[in-house]
Parts: structure tokens; sequence; C-alpha cells
């Protein structure tokens, strides 16, 4: 009995101290597993977190492809139609409208909607086929039927007229001065024909005409055929220089750029009337865009700007260039004696004549509208009531237009129609900017919006204001088009002879001039006004040359 016992005591004991070994082993695997299980949990979080920023930076990449999509592939109008705008009306959840307001927006609301319902729809013009100008010349050719006998008798003819065209002659001017030698007469000598001790004969010759360029043979109508061409039509000078070599005219680019400074030294004294005239005006648009100009320095071409001045109501435009630096400081030395009305985009470089004496700083509703019709594939509700309150301020424009309305009319309606609904579009906009998600172009566009809102808002004071900045867009526009021709300037010099350029021929084409006529006039004119102070150079600028000349318009020439 005593030995099972013993025996069974052993067993006890190997099978308690198994089990201590399990119970270790099995803590020991446990402590392991927990570790491991952090060590996967903290490895999963820091997926899931680059995970959430690469899906941000996705969604980011992707909006950014279809706005340049749209831009570049897809229709660039801005011009907003409604899917049903017999639906279009404001929720006023969430704004702070006054009782009075709310019925002055209806009343107003209202009212153009039964303006357009009343409007009279445009008849639709058919084409027609305009005859050939009269004053040009006709090659006739006559084609007789095959057969021809004595006894046909002619009723009558058929006639087709064909527009054709030749390369454009390049002549030569030959200006011819006889001399003439004074012999003595036979009565005598006199003071006149005086000869000297030598017994030299006198020479008489008539006087050189004043020719554009001194030293040159480059004559107006050439200086003008090339100005016009590069800096109206866009064609640069290398293009210009193979087209003369076509009719046996062979000129080396170095000579061609040697008239272009010349005609913009001789032009530059016309260019600063023309600006003094324009910032004498008491309502302006300003407008700035971007020209490469070589950098010597850097051995390639730098982004500079030419500044553009617009006088709305004298429709005269200047460009400004002032080394290439788009600075505040430079519209402030450019504006510093101005008085009047200033319409810009949102560039904060105008913000400083919120503050200046004098004058009235407006904003532009076309940017606005540009920033919301962007915002469409982001926050499509938002996006379409914005684009419809902004088309209703438009929408009195033309009301004011169809009617015919004066200045003071024309501001008497605004203040009725349009105010009310620029107030309500204001707080909804402050209702909305914090919900619209961070970073968002809806978000951008509620706050570049509200922003300027107090500019965008100022157009009702005075019938002559506008609501945007599209004129002075469309006036710097030739800017754009031009440098997709000839890429860049040379260097700050002929970035500003490109801006003289580019203002003169503006103002011909605002005050439709022909510019082949006005350059060609100017050329032969523009050095004894430079050199006689008793004359107004202003009489030169294309607006006040057409008054006093008999030619025909650019327009009907265009015809």
């Amino acid at each position: 009995m005593s030995d099972f016992a013993t025996d069974k005591d052993v067993l006890v004991q190997e099978l308690l101290h198994e089990r201590d070994e399990l119970f270790q082993e099995l803590s020991r695997l446990r402590k392991i597993d927990n570790g491991a299980l952090g060590t996967l949990e903290a490895k999963n979080q820091e997926l899931e977190s680059v995970v959430a920023q690469k899906d941000q930076q996705i969604n980011k990449l992707t909006d950014q492809l279809a706005w340049f999509r749209h831009k570049f592939f897809g229709a660039s109008t801005e011009k907003y139609i409604a899917e049903d705008p017999n639906q279009r009306k404001i929720e006023w959840d969430g704004l702070e409208i006054l009782p009075e307001e709310k019925i002055a927006i209806k009343a107003a609301e209202k009212e153009l909607i039964e303006y357009e319902r009343r409007k009279p729809e445009k008849e639709k013009m058919k084409a027609v086929r305009l005859a050939l100008p009269d004053h040009l010349r006709r090659e006739t050719e006559v084609i007789e039927p095959e057969g021809l006998q004595d006894n046909w008798v002619r009723i009558g003819e058929e006639v087709t007229e064909i527009l054709e065209h030749k390369p454009g002659e390049v002549y030569v001017r030959r200006i011819e001065r006889p001399k003439y030698a004074v012999k003595p007469s036979a009565a005598g000598e006199n003071e006149t024909t005086k000869v000297d001790a030598e017994e030299t004969p006198a020479i008489r010759i008539a006087s050189l005409p004043l020719l554009p360029l001194p030293r040159s043979n480059a004559g107006s109508s050439l200086l003008a055929e090339l100005m016009m061409n590069k800096y109206f039509y866009h064609l640069p000078f290398h293009r210009q220089i193979s087209m003369l070599k076509m009719v046996g005219v062979r000129l080396p680019a170095s000579t061609i750029n040697g008239w272009f400074q010349g005609s913009g030294d001789l032009l530059r004294a016309l260019y600063l009337r023309l600006k003094d005239i324009i910032l004498e005006s008491d309502y302006i648009q300003v407008d700035e865009s971007t020209v490469p100009v070589i950098n010597k320095e850097k051995h390639k071409a730098s982004k500079a700007y030419l500044w553009m001045v617009r006088s709305v109501m004298d429709n005269l435009v200047f460009f400004h260039y002032d080394k290439g630096s788009r600075a505040q400081k430079v519209v402030v030395d450019l504006l510093k004696n101005y008085q009047g009305a200033v319409q810009t985009d949102g560039y904060q470089a105008y913000s400083i004549y919120e503050q200046k004496k004098g004058v009235l700083l407006l904003g532009c509703w076309a940017h606005a509208r540009r920033k919301f019709t962007e915002s469409l594939p982001e926050d499509k509700t938002g996006a379409e009531y914005a684009l419809a309150q902004i088309a209703k301020l438009y929408q009195v424009e033309d009301m004011a237009t169809d009617q015919d309305l004066d200045y003071e009319q024309r501001a008497e309606l605004r203040k009725r129609l349009a105010y009310p609904i620029m107030r309500a579009f204001e707080k909804w906009i402050e209702a909305n900017h914090p919900k619209a998600l961070p970073g968002g172009r809806m978000s951008k566009a509620l706050a570049y919006t509200h922003g300027l809102f107090m500019r965008l808002s100022r157009y009702h004071l005075d019938g002559r204001y506008f609501l945007d900045n599209n004129l002075a867009e469309n006036a710097i526009r030739p800017l754009a088009v031009g440098r997709k021709g000839y890429m860049f300037c040379g260097n700050h010099e002929a970035a500003e002879n490109a801006a003289v350029m580019y203002s003169l021929l503006g103002c011909c084409k605002t005050s439709d001039v022909n510019p082949r006529e006005w350059l060609t006039d100017v050329f032969s004119k523009i050095a004894t006004y430079n050199s006689n102070y008793d004359l107004d150079l202003a009489d030169l600028l294309p607006h006040n040359w057409k008054k006093s000349n008999t030619c025909q318009s650019f327009s009907e020439n265009s015809n």
C-alpha cells in the first residue's frame, strides 16, 4: 500500500508540475499574442490614415482634372441656363430678410418675369449675300457661247461677280529735286543773286519733305503696313519679311527692328497725350495681362505684365509697361492723380483705392459668376442658385437696354429691381459660407463674392457704370492673341514700344478707324507735330482724326 501511495503522490506531483508548465506557456503565448495584436492594430490605424489621405488627394486631383478638361475642351461660355426656369425662386430658410425687403424682392422678381413674357421675340435675320463694293476695280471676262453665228441677236446677259485677290504692291517713291544755279543778271549783281568772292554761282534746290524716320528709306505707308500687321493682325515681323521676299524685296531683320524702335519713339509723345486724356476722365476700367520678355541675364523669357486702362465714356484705351512689374506700386504710381470710378477684378493690388478719397472702386460680376460656374460640379444646387441670382441682375440690364433708358432712368431701374435682389443674395452668401466644404470651389466662390460684395453692388449708384469688366477684357484680348504669334518681346524697350502700338491701334478699333489710313497719315505728320508745340497732338488721336478727315470707316472697308 505504501508503494502504491508513493507512486500516486509522485504522479500527482508530475501532473501538477506539467500543469504549471502548460499554464506558464499559455501565459507566455498570451503575452505574445497581445503584443502582436497591438502592433497589428497600430499598423492598421496607420494604413487607414494613409488610405484616407490618398482618397482625399485622389478626390482633389479628380476635381482638378475635371476642371482642366472643362477649361480646355469644354464650352468657354459662362452663360447659365437652369434646367427648369419656371421653378426659380428664393429659398428663405436661414435668411434674416425684413418683411419690407421680402416684399420688394418678390415685386422685383414678378416685374422681371412679366417683362420677359411681354417682350416680343426678335426676328431672325435671313442670310443674304452682300453685293461686292462698287469702288473695287473690275476685270471683265466675256465668255461667248460655242457656235456663235451672225443671225443670233443678243437680248441680254448673265453677270456673275467673283471676288479675287492679288498680293499687295510694294513700290518705290522716287523724289527728284532739280538743282539750279543762279547766274548774275545782266544789269549787275544784287543782294539776292550775289556771288561769293570766288565767283561761284548760288545753288537753289527744294527742301526735302519731312520723312518719318531720318536717314531711313522707309516710307510712311510701309511703316504703317508693318506695324498694323504685327499689332493689329498679329503677324510677327519674320513672317512679314517672308511675305516681302515673295514680291522681290529683301529686308534684314535688324533693319525691321530698327524701324520698329524708331516708330515707337516717333509715336511716344502721342501715346503720352492719350494717357493724359484717359486719366482725366471720371470712369475707367483697369486690367492687366502677361507678356513674355527676354531676360538677358537668365537667357530665357520671363513673365512680365502690361497694364491696360480704358476710359469707358470716351471709349479709349492705353497700355502701360513698367519693367514688367505687377506690383501694387505700379498702379499706385499710374493712378496717383486720378479722381473718379475705377472698375477692376478682385486682384488685391487695387484694394488700396478703397481708402483713397475721391475714388470709387467698382467690382466685376463676370468674375464672380465665373467662380460659381466652376463650382457647379461640386455643389450643383448652391451654384445654380447663385448663377440664377446673377442672371437676374443681367436681366435688369437687358430690360433697360431694350427700353432705351438713359443713365438716370437706368440707375432708377437698378435701385428698384436689382438692389433688392443683391441684398437677398448677400445674406444668402453669409448664411451658406460657413456650411461650404473648406477649400472647395464653392467655398472659394462664396469667399470671393462676399469679400468684394461692396464693390460689386456699387454699380447701381450711376447708370453709366457697367456690371462687369468685360469691355476691358475685350480691349486686352489682342495682347493675348499677339503673344501666341510673336512669342515674346526682345527686351524692356521692345515691350514699351509694344504698349505704344497696342494703345494707338486699340483706339483705332474702338473708334472704327481704318488703321492703315490712320497710321500712314500720322507717320507723315507726326514729325511736324513733335517739333511744333503750338499744335495739339490730341488732334492726331483716332477719335479726333476721324472727325477731321473724310475717310471711309474701318467697318465699311471690312465689309
